[in-house]
């Protein structure tokens, strides 16, 4: 049993996929450490708490960025063809 080229093409791109898929990893851990801290801060002071959770929210939109761009990549591995 023989791999063509394409097959392997295929298969590389499955796997590149895979692994950008990791990416959505670090912006999850960093988006609930920020929740995390900003609840903190808010029961610290909560007359603060709108500057609080508008600051949390840009640094969560900014950081769900690196997520949304492995999706891309693991979309365009996926369904674009390789060739």
């Amino acid at each position: 049993m023989g791999i063509s080229g394409q097959d392997l093409i295929y298969a590389c791109s499955a796997i590149g996929a895979g692994l950008a898929m990791i990416a959505g990893i670090g912006p999850g851990v960093g988006q609930g450490y920020a929740a995390g801290q900003a609840a903190a801060a808010v029961g610290r002071n909560p007359g603060a708490r709108g500057t609080i959770t508008t600051t949390m929210l840009l640094g969560q939109a900014v950081a769900e960025t690196t997520g949304l761009y492995g999706l891309v990549v693991a979309i365009i591995l996926m369904f674009v063809k390789p060739f």
